[in-house]
């Protein structure tokens, strides 16, 4: 092998130069000079690109279009956030503060395969003995599954193709290095070219690769988004470290629906699927309380029952607070403003604080109506029914607008034994599920008079 050719690449210009600097000499941008290695020099010629492949020219007639097999992770959950369960070949990144469970399930899942089909673990982070003790202290079965604690990719990938491995997870990343780089393991050159050497054997050697990556201060993955993109697959862990539920959600899969969500609970044997993720979202005061109403949520390919909290509050201060967790605090704002305008409540005056119950991140638009619901009752102290169902979206001109998926969602509620449910009138089914009262509205004035009537 021809050896490696190390350039300085400025990461805002794309200028290259010989050696590194402070400043960029093209753009004037400064500290942006990261390590790289030149393509035509660092391997032989004709290794393809990320997917391994020569260039091959065909027309799309030619090409096989036949539904790539999967096979299953032992995990329902999992394999519905993957979207039916693995695919040869394909990389997965998984993300998730720390502490979150992303070791845990995926030794919990490799043990699983491990019974079916070859598998390797490999660490960069933990000892041999301590990926043993977790697997012990989690009761899992360890005659077949096998570890390597390793850090460089070169050998990581020789002993991959000795093992040939069915399904291989690299845990961290950000760990891994290549000989062909001088920089630091974590750095940004160095999670690049090891990414993409290991994307490069998946697809050649027809591998599944769970890839461990950290997250910053913010959330996101840390590392270049090139990272993300190189990938078949992005998870993400959400969820309180000392909280019972994890919620594991998709936000790009070439193989699958986007924003599929899985939702685990950990306990002491390791995290354990939740099937029935609305009965725990459930779980109310037996008395009825201002402020709280439930709503049917619509995550990837099923609905879900979750709690909306509010408490609307006298403000002292010239500003008054909008507090909004798992919603979107701007839509919030402009919510307040239609329900001043079209509905004569003002809440100018008021702090205004809500919360969805159990952690889950509601962004979509159907959650208006139960927004306004949740703030109408906490701002006139009047609870709501417990057996009440509300969803819509609600337009700047006052109208309530139908959303996607509205019959599954009323069958999910009725299931749940609700009994009455505020509706868009394009949702209105022409049979209501048996044993649910469906109000049909169309503006928010007809919504609030069903609401308090």
């Amino acid at each position: 092998m021809a050896k490696a050719k190390r350039m300085y690449g400025c990461s805002e210009c794309g200028a290259t130069f010989p050696k590194w600097a402070g400043q960029c000499g093209e753009c004037g941008a400064w500290n942006t000079l990261v390590e790289t290695v030149l393509e035509g020099t660092a391997t032989p010629s004709g290794r393809g690109g990320w997917a391994g492949q020569q260039a091959n020219v065909k027309t799309l007639a030619e090409v096989s279009v036949e539904e790539t097999p999967r096979f299953s992770t032992a995990s329902s959950e999992l394999d519905r956030v993957l979207g039916g369960g693995l695919v040869d070949g394909s990389v997965v990144l998984i993300g998730g503060d720390p502490g979150i469970g992303k070791s845990t399930i995926l030794l919990q899942t490799l043990c699983r395969i491990a019974e079916r089909m070859p598998a390797l673990y490999v660490t960069g982070e933990e000892s041999q003995q301590q990926v043993a003790m977790r697997a012990r202290r989690l009761g899992l079965p360890e005659d077949k599954l096998k570890v390597m604690t390793e850090t460089n990719i070169e050998s990581i990938i020789a002993t991959a193709r000795q093992e040939k491995p069915r399904v291989m997870v690299i845990d961290s990343i950000q760990t891994i290095f290549t000989e062909q780089l001088q920089s630091a393991p974590g750095g940004v050159a160095q999670v690049r070219e090891s990414a993409a050497l290991l994307v490069r054997f998946a697809k050649q050697s027809g591998t599944a690769i769970f890839l461990v990556g950290h997250v910053t201060k913010e959330g996101a993955l840390a590392g270049p988004r090139v990272l993300e993109h190189m990938v078949d697959t992005v998870l993400y862990f959400e969820g309180e470290s000392d909280g019972r539920l994890r919620l594991l959600r998709a936000v790009k899969n070439r193989f699958g629906a986007v924003n599929e969500l899985g939702v685990f609970a950990m306990t002491d044997r390791g995290l354990k699927e939740v099937s029935n993720p609305s009965a725990i979202f459930l779980t109310r005061a037996q008395e009825e309380v201002p402020g709280s109403v439930v709503m049917a949520t619509w995550e990837g390919s099923r609905p879900m029952l979750v709690e909306v909290q509010a408490l609307v509050d006298t403000s002292h201060l010239a500003n008054p607070r909008r507090v909004t967790l798992g919603l979107d605090q701007n839509r919030l704002a402009m919510l307040l403003a239609v329900l001043h305008r079209h509905g004569s409540i003002p809440t100018y005056d008021q702090d205004v604080f809500l919360n969805v119950v159990g952690g889950v991140k509601v962004l979509e638009t159907a959650s208006d109506l139960a927004l306004m619901a949740a703030v109408i009752s906490s701002l006139r102290n009047k609870p709501l029914p417990h057996d009440l169902l509300v969803f819509g979206e609600i337009g700047l001109s006052g109208e309530i607008r139908p959303v996607p998926s509205g019959q599954e969602r009323l069958k999910e509620a009725a299931k749940h034994g609700f009994k009455r449910a505020i509706v868009p009138k394009g949702n209105a089914p022409k049979e209501a599920p048996p044993g649910l009262a469906v109000v049909a509205v169309t503006r928010l004035e007809q919504a609030l008079d069903a609401l308090f009537e």
